[in-house]
């Protein structure tokens, strides 16, 4: 390949300020080229990588938890406590153990398919899709909400919307929008999201993008060597008097359950 400057030429313009000027202008002209080809820097994840990392964040491998949730009206406040199991994006076990009146009753999801048991009648039902919306024991979170189902990442399309910072950590806030024929009831949601997949907030809007409902996280403690929210907050949009808490009292992460954990039959079994 014949050489553009050769090494005589080269010494000969390097040494006047004029050639180093004409040497500069004809070295920037062969590489402008070169780098308009270059592909452009990363500028960060993309919306949906954002969502699904802070879902498999939020769910882990599998987990183990005992809750308290508290449903708060003006003018009167029900406590349970539940035991839950998870398991990938859309395996859930959840079983109400106290108050004794409601002991029992309990909560089974295996992909798009959920299950309630009523120990005093000893039967099992199949919920029809349009009841995963619907609300888990009376509160203010839907089964879907319950079971953080996996509709969030196959049945919306995410885009970001803007990013702040917030005690040293990036948060971003993304957009999401129901795809067309999906079997949602939200119209719009909303989400804030730290560089660290925890979400701290959810906003769902009617049909009419209007907000609704939202749930905040708060109470960030390390659990099995990474940080989680312990007390999530339900709330309805439109009054403040009106929300559900849900603490966990225990925690743990784990890898894999036992395969008969997510079964109709243990769903008996536990609620007794």
């Amino acid at each position: 390949m014949k050489m553009l400057f050769p090494h005589r030429t080269f010494q000969k313009i390097h040494h006047t300020p004029r050639g180093v000027l004409l040497f500069t202008r004809a070295l920037a002209a062969l590489l402008l080229p070169v780098l308009f080809l270059m592909p452009a820097p990363c500028t960060g994840e993309s919306a949906e990588t954002i969502v699904r990392d802070a879902f498999d964040y939020w769910r882990g491998e599998a987990s183990v938890s005992r809750l308290t949730m508290t449903i708060h009206r003006p003018s009167w406040q029900r406590t349970v406590s539940i035991d839950a199991w998870t398991q990938g994006e859309s395996e859930s076990l959840f079983v109400i153990k106290a108050p004794a009146k409601d002991r029992g009753n309990g909560t089974l999801k295996k992909g798009r398919t959920m299950w309630v048991y009523n120990p005093k009648v000893n039967k099992i039902i199949k919920l029809p899709p349009s009841m995963m919306s619907q609300s888990w024991q009376g509160s203010d979170f839907s089964n879907n909400d319950l079971a953080k189902t996996d509709s969030l990442i196959y049945d919306y399309t995410h885009s970001l919307t803007g990013q702040t910072t917030q005690h040293g950590h990036t948060v971003y806030s993304i957009r999401s929008d129901p795809k067309p024929d999906a079997p949602v009831i939200w119209g719009m949601i909303t989400l804030e999201i730290r560089d660290d997949h925890i979400l701290l907030k959810e906003t769902f809007f009617d049909e009419e993008l209007e907000p609704v409902k939202e749930m905040t996280a708060s109470d960030i403690q390390p659990v099995d060597g990474k940080p989680f929210p312990m007390t999530w907050r339900m709330a309805k949009t439109d009054t403040q008097d009106e929300y559900t808490l849900m603490v966990y009292d225990a925690l743990t992460f784990q890898q894999e359950l036992n395969p008969n954990t997510f079964t109709r039959a243990n769903l008996i079994k536990v609620g007794r």
